[in-house]
Protein backbone atom coordinates (compact mmCIF):
# COMPACT_ATOMS: atom_id res chain seq x y z
CA UNK A 1 0.00 0.00 0.00
CA UNK A 2 1.43 3.31 -0.84
CA UNK A 3 2.67 6.05 1.68
CA UNK A 4 0.61 9.27 1.39
CA UNK A 5 1.71 12.65 2.41
CA UNK A 6 0.02 14.80 4.54
CA UNK A 7 -0.33 18.39 3.39
CA UNK A 8 0.61 21.33 5.82
CA UNK A 9 -1.71 24.64 5.03
CA UNK A 10 0.84 27.07 6.79
CA UNK A 11 -1.16 29.27 8.96
CA UNK A 12 0.41 33.24 7.42
CA UNK A 13 0.18 36.83 8.43
CA UNK A 14 0.42 40.01 7.19
CA UNK A 15 3.33 42.01 7.13
CA UNK A 16 1.82 45.90 6.84
CA UNK A 17 4.94 48.06 5.59
CA UNK A 18 4.06 51.59 5.44
CA UNK A 19 5.89 53.71 3.27
CA UNK A 20 4.65 57.09 3.38
CA UNK A 21 7.29 59.31 1.37
CA UNK A 22 6.71 57.11 -1.24
CA UNK A 23 2.87 55.96 -1.02
CA UNK A 24 3.62 52.73 -1.36
CA UNK A 25 1.58 50.14 1.42
CA UNK A 26 1.89 46.24 1.68
CA UNK A 27 -1.38 45.74 3.48
CA UNK A 28 -2.54 41.98 2.14
CA UNK A 29 -1.19 38.58 0.92
CA UNK A 30 2.05 39.91 0.29
CA UNK A 31 1.07 42.11 -3.10
CA UNK A 32 2.25 45.51 -2.99
CA UNK A 33 -0.72 48.43 -3.72
CA UNK A 34 0.71 51.97 -5.20
CA UNK A 35 -1.43 54.88 -3.53
CA UNK A 36 0.20 58.01 -4.26
CA UNK A 37 0.27 60.10 -0.84
CA UNK A 38 -2.08 62.85 -0.39
CA UNK A 39 -2.52 65.27 2.70
CA UNK A 40 -5.31 64.18 3.96
CA UNK A 41 -3.42 60.29 4.12
CA UNK A 42 -0.94 61.61 5.63
CA UNK A 43 0.18 59.55 8.42
CA UNK A 44 1.67 60.95 11.32
CA UNK A 45 5.42 60.40 12.13
CA UNK A 46 4.20 58.81 15.55
CA UNK A 47 1.41 56.59 14.15
CA UNK A 48 3.71 55.30 11.61
CA UNK A 49 6.13 54.13 14.25
CA UNK A 50 3.95 52.82 15.97
CA UNK A 51 2.52 50.58 13.50
CA UNK A 52 6.24 49.30 12.46
CA UNK A 53 6.36 48.34 16.35
CA UNK A 54 3.19 46.24 15.87
CA UNK A 55 4.42 44.67 12.87
CA UNK A 56 8.01 43.68 14.81
CA UNK A 57 5.59 42.62 17.72
CA UNK A 58 3.24 40.30 15.49
CA UNK A 59 6.45 38.67 13.92
CA UNK A 60 8.10 38.33 17.45
CA UNK A 61 4.31 37.17 18.99
CA UNK A 62 4.62 34.66 15.93
CA UNK A 63 7.94 32.95 16.98
CA UNK A 64 7.05 33.16 21.04
CA UNK A 65 3.92 30.95 20.05
CA UNK A 66 6.01 28.45 17.75
CA UNK A 67 8.59 27.81 20.30
CA UNK A 68 5.95 27.82 23.57
CA UNK A 69 3.94 24.94 21.54
CA UNK A 70 6.76 22.90 20.73
CA UNK A 71 9.40 23.19 23.97
CA UNK A 72 7.65 21.02 26.50
CA UNK A 73 8.18 17.96 24.38
CA UNK A 74 12.13 18.65 23.78
CA UNK A 75 14.06 16.43 25.78
CA UNK A 76 18.03 15.96 26.38
CA UNK A 77 19.47 12.46 25.90
CA UNK A 78 22.31 11.23 27.73
CA UNK A 79 24.62 8.30 26.39
CA UNK A 80 26.65 6.00 28.33
CA UNK A 81 28.91 3.03 27.25
CA UNK A 82 32.21 1.71 27.40
CA UNK A 83 34.89 1.45 24.39
CA UNK A 84 37.46 -1.42 24.68
CA UNK A 85 40.95 -0.78 24.40
CA UNK A 86 44.35 -2.04 24.06
CA UNK A 87 46.40 -1.03 26.46
CA UNK A 88 45.97 1.53 29.60
CA UNK A 89 46.07 4.83 28.44
CA UNK A 90 48.91 7.30 30.31
CA UNK A 91 47.55 9.54 32.74
CA UNK A 92 44.55 7.72 33.59
CA UNK A 93 43.97 7.69 37.69
CA UNK A 94 45.95 4.88 39.47
CA UNK A 95 47.25 3.77 36.00
CA UNK A 96 44.80 0.82 36.08
CA UNK A 97 41.57 0.68 34.04
CA UNK A 98 38.35 -1.19 35.28
CA UNK A 99 38.04 -4.68 33.71
CA UNK A 100 34.74 -6.60 32.32
CA UNK A 101 33.92 -9.27 34.85
CA UNK A 102 33.35 -11.49 32.34
CA UNK A 103 35.65 -11.01 29.54
CA UNK A 104 38.80 -9.59 31.50
CA UNK A 105 39.38 -6.99 29.12
CA UNK A 106 39.92 -3.29 29.55
CA UNK A 107 37.77 -0.69 28.57
CA UNK A 108 37.47 3.44 28.27
CA UNK A 109 34.33 4.98 29.86
CA UNK A 110 32.13 6.61 26.91
CA UNK A 111 29.58 9.14 27.37
CA UNK A 112 27.60 11.71 25.03
CA UNK A 113 24.50 14.00 24.56
CA UNK A 114 22.34 14.98 21.98
CA UNK A 115 18.59 15.75 21.80
CA UNK A 116 15.45 14.57 20.72
CA UNK A 117 11.41 15.25 20.74
CA UNK A 118 8.58 12.95 22.19
CA UNK A 119 6.13 12.58 19.53
CA UNK A 120 3.77 10.58 20.62
CA UNK A 121 2.79 10.98 24.49
CA UNK A 122 2.80 7.33 25.19
CA UNK A 123 6.69 7.67 25.33
CA UNK A 124 8.14 7.01 21.92
CA UNK A 125 10.98 9.95 21.25
CA UNK A 126 12.35 10.67 17.82
CA UNK A 127 16.61 11.49 18.04
CA UNK A 128 19.60 10.26 15.30
CA UNK A 129 20.62 7.14 14.99
CA UNK A 130 24.36 9.21 15.62
CA UNK A 131 23.66 10.24 19.10
CA UNK A 132 22.34 6.03 20.48
CA UNK A 133 24.25 4.01 18.23
CA UNK A 134 27.29 3.12 20.86
CA UNK A 135 25.01 3.43 23.71
CA UNK A 136 24.51 0.98 26.86
CA UNK A 137 22.59 3.50 28.21
CA UNK A 138 19.92 5.65 27.11
CA UNK A 139 18.86 8.95 29.74
CA UNK A 140 15.87 11.16 28.50
CA UNK A 141 15.90 14.37 30.78
CA UNK A 142 12.87 16.00 30.56
CA UNK A 143 13.17 20.36 31.06
CA UNK A 144 10.93 20.02 34.52
CA UNK A 145 13.67 17.85 35.52
CA UNK A 146 12.86 14.19 35.64
CA UNK A 147 14.88 11.56 34.01
CA UNK A 148 14.32 8.29 32.83
CA UNK A 149 16.18 5.18 31.00
CA UNK A 150 14.76 4.89 27.60
CA UNK A 151 14.97 1.68 25.81
CA UNK A 152 16.39 1.65 22.42
CA UNK A 153 13.10 0.97 19.73
CA UNK A 154 15.11 0.67 16.69
CA UNK A 155 17.55 3.03 14.73
CA UNK A 156 18.41 3.43 10.47
CA UNK A 157 21.86 4.35 9.51
CA UNK A 158 20.78 5.29 6.37
CA UNK A 159 18.59 8.71 7.27
CA UNK A 160 20.12 8.69 10.78
CA UNK A 161 17.06 8.45 12.64
CA UNK A 162 16.38 6.68 15.69
CA UNK A 163 13.74 5.88 18.18
CA UNK A 164 13.85 5.92 21.86
CA UNK A 165 10.89 5.16 24.07
CA UNK A 166 10.27 5.98 27.65
CA UNK A 167 8.02 4.18 30.36
CA UNK A 168 5.61 6.84 30.26
CA UNK A 169 1.95 7.86 29.30
CA UNK A 170 0.88 11.77 28.93
CA UNK A 171 3.93 13.24 27.70
CA UNK A 172 4.00 16.80 26.27
CA UNK A 173 4.45 15.94 22.46
CA UNK A 174 5.09 17.88 19.33
CA UNK A 175 3.05 17.72 16.14
CA UNK A 176 4.39 16.36 12.95
CA UNK A 177 4.14 18.44 10.17
CA UNK A 178 4.66 18.39 6.23
CA UNK A 179 8.50 19.19 5.05
CA UNK A 180 7.43 19.18 1.31
CA UNK A 181 5.01 22.37 2.59
CA UNK A 182 8.22 24.19 3.96
CA UNK A 183 9.99 26.75 0.88
CA UNK A 184 13.09 28.20 0.47
CA UNK A 185 13.22 31.40 2.44
CA UNK A 186 10.68 30.06 5.09
CA UNK A 187 11.45 31.20 8.27
CA UNK A 188 11.87 28.21 10.73
CA UNK A 189 12.96 27.21 14.10
CA UNK A 190 15.59 25.28 15.98
CA UNK A 191 14.91 23.92 19.31
CA UNK A 192 17.49 21.41 21.48
CA UNK A 193 20.16 21.18 24.07
CA UNK A 194 23.40 22.22 22.14
CA UNK A 195 27.15 22.46 23.92
CA UNK A 196 25.69 20.21 27.38
CA UNK A 197 23.49 23.12 28.06
CA UNK A 198 21.11 21.79 30.23
CA UNK A 199 17.49 22.85 32.17
CA UNK A 200 15.39 24.75 29.63
CA UNK A 201 16.09 24.06 25.96
CA UNK A 202 18.03 26.51 23.40
CA UNK A 203 15.70 27.80 20.89
CA UNK A 204 17.45 29.56 17.40
CA UNK A 205 15.97 31.21 14.23
CA UNK A 206 16.89 31.56 10.39
CA UNK A 207 15.47 30.63 7.15
CA UNK A 208 15.69 27.26 5.23
CA UNK A 209 18.77 28.12 2.85
CA UNK A 210 18.25 25.21 0.60
CA UNK A 211 16.07 22.22 0.14
CA UNK A 212 17.19 18.67 -1.01
CA UNK A 213 20.73 18.90 0.10
CA UNK A 214 22.91 15.53 -0.35
CA UNK A 215 26.13 15.61 1.80
CA UNK A 216 27.38 11.58 1.67
CA UNK A 217 27.55 11.54 5.26
CA UNK A 218 25.36 8.55 6.14
CA UNK A 219 26.20 4.96 6.06
CA UNK A 220 25.12 3.00 2.61
CA UNK A 221 22.61 -0.03 2.73
CA UNK A 222 24.77 -3.10 1.20
CA UNK A 223 27.31 -1.19 0.74
CA UNK A 224 25.55 0.69 -2.32
CA UNK A 225 26.04 3.99 -3.05
CA UNK A 226 22.75 6.28 -3.41
CA UNK A 227 21.56 4.29 -0.93
CA UNK A 228 21.57 6.80 1.94
CA UNK A 229 18.51 9.04 2.65
CA UNK A 230 20.36 12.07 2.43
CA UNK A 231 17.81 14.78 1.01
CA UNK A 232 18.25 17.35 3.72
CA UNK A 233 16.89 20.63 4.63
CA UNK A 234 19.88 23.30 5.31
CA UNK A 235 18.68 25.84 7.00
CA UNK A 236 20.83 29.21 8.85
CA UNK A 237 19.08 28.69 11.70
CA UNK A 238 22.21 27.95 14.66
CA UNK A 239 22.49 24.20 15.30
CA UNK A 240 25.73 23.14 17.40
CA UNK A 241 26.91 19.99 18.71
CA UNK A 242 23.89 18.78 20.83
CA UNK A 243 21.54 19.45 19.01
CA UNK A 244 21.56 16.79 17.17
CA UNK A 245 18.21 14.83 17.15
CA UNK A 246 16.29 18.08 18.49
CA UNK A 247 13.57 19.62 15.89
CA UNK A 248 13.35 21.95 13.61
CA UNK A 249 9.89 23.41 13.31
CA UNK A 250 7.45 26.03 11.55
CA UNK A 251 5.99 28.97 12.75
CA UNK A 252 2.95 26.73 13.59
CA UNK A 253 5.14 24.56 16.18
CA UNK A 254 4.97 21.65 14.07
CA UNK A 255 8.02 19.50 13.11
CA UNK A 256 9.17 19.63 8.96
CA UNK A 257 12.74 17.96 10.06
CA UNK A 258 15.08 16.40 12.94
CA UNK A 259 18.64 18.49 12.96
CA UNK A 260 21.09 15.69 11.94
CA UNK A 261 24.24 17.72 10.67
CA UNK A 262 26.28 20.94 10.34
CA UNK A 263 28.80 22.12 8.00
CA UNK A 264 31.77 23.76 10.11
CA UNK A 265 35.53 23.59 9.50
CA UNK A 266 35.57 23.56 13.33
CA UNK A 267 32.90 21.81 14.57
CA UNK A 268 30.85 24.74 15.82
CA UNK A 269 27.86 26.70 14.07
CA UNK A 270 30.12 28.39 11.17
CA UNK A 271 26.28 29.42 9.45
CA UNK A 272 24.44 26.16 7.97
CA UNK A 273 22.82 23.33 9.49
CA UNK A 274 20.97 20.17 8.51
CA UNK A 275 17.41 18.45 9.15
CA UNK A 276 16.38 15.37 7.98
CA UNK A 277 12.84 16.04 6.35
CA UNK A 278 10.30 15.17 8.86
CA UNK A 279 8.17 13.01 6.14
CA UNK A 280 11.36 10.62 5.88
CA UNK A 281 12.03 10.37 9.96
CA UNK A 282 8.07 9.59 10.14
CA UNK A 283 8.08 6.88 7.96
CA UNK A 284 11.12 5.50 9.29
CA UNK A 285 9.31 6.04 13.03
CA UNK A 286 6.31 4.41 11.94
CA UNK A 287 8.17 0.95 10.66
CA UNK A 288 10.74 0.69 13.45
CA UNK A 289 7.74 0.76 15.91
CA UNK A 290 5.93 -1.44 13.91
CA UNK A 291 8.11 -4.16 12.48
CA UNK A 292 11.19 -3.03 14.56
CA UNK A 293 13.05 -2.42 10.81
CA UNK A 294 13.05 -0.06 8.36
CA UNK A 295 11.19 -1.40 4.95
CA UNK A 296 12.58 0.18 1.95
CA UNK A 297 11.59 -0.01 -1.13
CA UNK A 298 14.41 -1.15 -3.90
CA UNK A 299 14.68 -0.46 -7.20
CA UNK A 300 18.55 -2.55 -7.35
CA UNK A 301 20.08 0.60 -9.30
CA UNK A 302 22.86 3.33 -8.42
CA UNK A 303 21.68 6.40 -9.25
CA UNK A 304 22.96 9.93 -10.06
CA UNK A 305 22.36 13.48 -10.47
CA UNK A 306 22.68 14.65 -14.21
CA UNK A 307 25.41 17.06 -15.48
CA UNK A 308 26.36 18.64 -18.75
CA UNK A 309 28.69 15.96 -20.07
CA UNK A 310 25.35 13.63 -19.70
CA UNK A 311 23.12 16.18 -21.26
CA UNK A 312 25.07 16.02 -24.78
CA UNK A 313 26.13 12.24 -24.39
CA UNK A 314 22.50 10.73 -23.35
CA UNK A 315 20.64 13.42 -25.55
CA UNK A 316 18.90 15.10 -23.13
CA UNK A 317 17.18 18.53 -22.99
CA UNK A 318 17.71 19.63 -19.33
CA UNK A 319 20.00 18.32 -16.99
CA UNK A 320 17.18 16.83 -14.51
CA UNK A 321 16.72 13.23 -13.74
CA UNK A 322 18.77 10.96 -11.89
CA UNK A 323 20.95 8.91 -14.08
CA UNK A 324 20.94 5.04 -13.92
CA UNK A 325 25.12 4.79 -13.05
CA UNK A 326 25.10 1.08 -11.88
CA UNK A 327 22.45 -1.57 -12.31
CA UNK A 328 22.09 -5.24 -9.86
CA UNK A 329 21.58 -8.26 -11.58
CA UNK A 330 18.20 -9.94 -10.59
CA UNK A 331 16.66 -6.55 -9.00
CA UNK A 332 13.41 -5.15 -9.70
CA UNK A 333 15.08 -2.58 -12.05
CA UNK A 334 17.03 -5.11 -14.14
CA UNK A 335 13.94 -7.34 -14.78
CA UNK A 336 12.09 -4.40 -15.92
CA UNK A 337 14.28 -3.79 -18.55
CA UNK A 338 16.37 -0.34 -17.44
CA UNK A 339 19.28 -0.16 -18.97
CA UNK A 340 22.96 1.99 -18.00
CA UNK A 341 22.01 5.80 -19.13
CA UNK A 342 18.67 6.14 -18.51
CA UNK A 343 17.74 8.82 -16.75
CA UNK A 344 14.52 9.04 -14.87
CA UNK A 345 12.46 12.09 -14.80
CA UNK A 346 9.21 11.08 -12.92
CA UNK A 347 7.81 7.79 -10.82
CA UNK A 348 4.42 8.01 -11.36
CA UNK A 349 3.04 11.55 -10.94
CA UNK A 350 6.12 12.58 -8.99
CA UNK A 351 8.88 14.82 -10.82
CA UNK A 352 12.41 13.86 -10.44
CA UNK A 353 15.09 16.46 -10.51
CA UNK A 354 18.18 14.81 -9.29
CA UNK A 355 19.22 11.22 -7.26
CA UNK A 356 18.35 12.35 -3.91
CA UNK A 357 14.97 13.01 -4.54
CA UNK A 358 14.60 9.95 -6.20
CA UNK A 359 15.30 8.22 -3.49
CA UNK A 360 13.73 10.40 -0.87
CA UNK A 361 10.49 10.01 -3.18
CA UNK A 362 10.65 6.18 -3.00
CA UNK A 363 11.59 5.86 0.76
CA UNK A 364 8.50 8.64 1.85
CA UNK A 365 5.53 6.97 -0.25
CA UNK A 366 6.42 3.80 -1.59
CA UNK A 367 6.78 0.26 0.29
CA UNK A 368 8.51 -2.60 -0.99
CA UNK A 369 5.79 -4.65 -3.25
CA UNK A 370 4.26 -1.48 -4.24
CA UNK A 371 4.20 -1.03 -8.29
CA UNK A 372 5.67 2.23 -9.82
CA UNK A 373 5.66 3.33 -13.28
CA UNK A 374 9.01 4.94 -14.15
CA UNK A 375 8.98 7.93 -16.47
CA UNK A 376 12.78 7.30 -18.56
CA UNK A 377 14.45 9.07 -20.99
CA UNK A 378 17.07 6.51 -22.79
CA UNK A 379 19.17 8.53 -25.49
CA UNK A 380 16.49 11.11 -26.62
CA UNK A 381 13.60 8.76 -26.48
CA UNK A 382 10.70 8.97 -23.85
CA UNK A 383 9.61 5.58 -22.28
CA UNK A 384 7.44 4.00 -19.10
CA UNK A 385 8.60 0.83 -17.44
CA UNK A 386 7.04 -0.75 -14.48
CA UNK A 387 8.51 -1.83 -11.93
CA UNK A 388 7.58 -3.80 -8.75
CA UNK A 389 9.91 -2.42 -5.98
CA UNK A 390 11.60 -5.02 -3.97
CA UNK A 391 12.89 -4.27 -0.34
CA UNK A 392 16.44 -3.99 1.02
CA UNK A 393 17.79 -6.32 3.52
CA UNK A 394 17.26 -3.98 7.04
CA UNK A 395 20.83 -3.06 8.44
CA UNK A 396 19.84 -2.87 11.93
CA UNK A 397 16.11 -4.79 13.36
CA UNK A 398 15.06 -4.15 16.82
CA UNK A 399 17.88 -2.79 18.88
CA UNK A 400 16.83 -2.35 22.41
CA UNK A 401 19.30 -1.19 25.42
CA UNK A 402 17.68 -2.67 28.85
CA UNK A 403 17.96 -1.47 31.86
CA UNK A 404 21.44 -2.59 33.70
CA UNK A 405 21.13 -5.48 35.33
CA UNK A 406 20.93 -5.26 38.97
CA UNK A 407 24.48 -5.15 40.56
CA UNK A 408 25.44 -6.31 43.94
CA UNK A 409 28.07 -5.07 46.32
CA UNK A 410 29.73 -1.34 46.18
CA UNK A 411 29.42 -1.64 42.73
CA UNK A 412 25.39 -1.01 43.09
CA UNK A 413 26.54 2.50 44.61
CA UNK A 414 27.47 3.02 40.75
CA UNK A 415 31.28 3.66 42.02
CA UNK A 416 34.55 1.32 42.65
CA UNK A 417 36.38 1.74 45.65
CA UNK A 418 39.61 1.07 46.88
CA UNK A 419 41.56 1.00 50.43
CA UNK A 420 44.47 3.65 50.60
CA UNK A 421 47.85 1.81 49.91
CA UNK A 422 50.67 4.54 50.45
CA UNK A 423 50.65 4.48 46.85
CA UNK A 424 47.23 5.43 46.54
CA UNK A 425 47.49 7.83 49.38
CA UNK A 426 50.39 10.03 47.68
CA UNK A 427 48.09 9.80 44.55
CA UNK A 428 45.28 11.82 46.05
CA UNK A 429 47.90 13.99 48.16
CA UNK A 430 47.47 12.44 51.32
CA UNK A 431 50.84 11.00 53.58
CA UNK A 432 52.02 7.38 52.99
CA UNK A 433 50.36 6.45 56.57
CA UNK A 434 46.62 7.90 55.50
CA UNK A 435 43.90 4.87 56.32
CA UNK A 436 40.21 4.87 54.34
CA UNK A 437 38.26 3.96 51.44
CA UNK A 438 39.37 5.52 47.95
CA UNK A 439 37.02 6.08 45.22
CA UNK A 440 38.71 4.60 42.08
CA UNK A 441 36.60 4.61 39.38
CA UNK A 442 32.96 6.13 38.42
CA UNK A 443 30.95 3.85 36.53
CA UNK A 444 30.75 5.61 32.86
CA UNK A 445 26.47 4.37 33.36
CA UNK A 446 26.04 4.30 37.00
CA UNK A 447 24.83 6.61 39.37
CA UNK A 448 27.50 8.55 40.85
CA UNK A 449 28.46 9.74 37.34
CA UNK A 450 28.49 13.48 37.41
CA UNK A 451 28.27 13.03 41.29
CA UNK A 452 31.61 11.93 43.00
CA UNK A 453 34.90 12.02 41.50
CA UNK A 454 38.05 9.77 41.61
CA UNK A 455 40.20 10.07 44.25
CA UNK A 456 37.68 11.15 46.66
CA UNK A 457 38.13 9.44 50.15
CA UNK A 458 34.80 8.23 51.50
CA UNK A 459 33.85 9.40 55.24
CA UNK A 460 30.43 8.52 55.40
CA UNK A 461 28.07 6.78 53.31
CA UNK A 462 24.14 6.74 54.45
CA UNK A 463 25.54 8.24 58.09
CA UNK A 464 27.50 5.18 58.34
CA UNK A 465 31.45 5.14 59.00
CA UNK A 466 33.75 4.12 56.48
CA UNK A 467 37.19 2.93 57.34
CA UNK A 468 37.37 -0.38 55.16
CA UNK A 469 36.19 -1.91 52.29
CA UNK A 470 33.93 -4.16 54.19
CA UNK A 471 32.32 -0.85 55.46
CA UNK A 472 31.59 0.53 52.49
CA UNK A 473 30.17 -3.45 51.09
CA UNK A 474 27.60 -3.24 54.39
CA UNK A 475 26.42 0.42 53.47
CA UNK A 476 25.96 -0.73 49.71
CA UNK A 477 24.07 -3.57 51.06
CA UNK A 478 21.42 -1.16 52.56
CA UNK A 479 20.53 0.26 49.76
CA UNK A 480 17.96 -0.46 46.24
CA UNK A 481 16.88 1.05 43.17
CA UNK A 482 15.19 4.07 43.66
CA UNK A 483 16.82 5.35 47.13
CA UNK A 484 18.84 8.15 47.61
CA UNK A 485 22.20 8.17 48.74
CA UNK A 486 24.47 10.88 50.85
CA UNK A 487 28.06 10.53 50.53
CA UNK A 488 30.50 12.40 53.11
CA UNK A 489 33.98 12.67 51.46
CA UNK A 490 36.72 14.32 51.68
CA UNK A 491 38.14 16.02 48.61
CA UNK A 492 41.84 18.65 49.11
CA UNK A 493 41.50 17.98 52.70
CA UNK A 494 38.21 19.82 52.91
CA UNK A 495 34.93 17.35 53.99
CA UNK A 496 32.29 17.83 50.92
CA UNK A 497 28.36 16.39 51.13
CA UNK A 498 27.41 14.79 48.22
CA UNK A 499 23.43 13.19 47.26
CA UNK A 500 22.21 11.48 44.34
CA UNK A 501 19.19 8.58 43.83
CA UNK A 502 20.16 5.04 42.56
CA UNK A 503 18.96 4.45 39.45
CA UNK A 504 16.48 1.73 38.43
Amino acid sequence: MSRTRSALTAAGFVLAVVAAATGIEIIRDGHAQSRPPAESQAVPARARVANSSDVVMALSQAFRDAAQSALPAVVSIEVEGRQRVAQTPRGWPFDVLPRDNQRGEQYMPMYGHGSGFVFRADGYILTNNHVIESADRVTVRFQDGRTMTANVVGRDPQSDVAVVKVDATDLPSVDLGAAESVEVGDWVIALGFPLQFQGTATVTAGIVSAKGRDLNILDRNEGVAGTSLEHFIQTDAAINPGNSGGPLIDLNGRVIGVNSAIASPTGYFSGYGFAIPVSIARNVANDLITHGEVRRPRLGITVGSVNEADRDVLKLSNLEGAKVSQIQENTPAAKAGLELGDVIVAVNSDRIRNAGELTALLAEKYEPGDKVTLEVMRFGRKLNATVELGAFDPVVRRDRVAARPTERGVARLGFSAAELTPRLARDVGLNDDAKGVVVTEIDPAGSARGILQEGMVLDQVNGRPIRTLADLERAAATVKPGDAVSVIARVDGARTMLNYRIRD
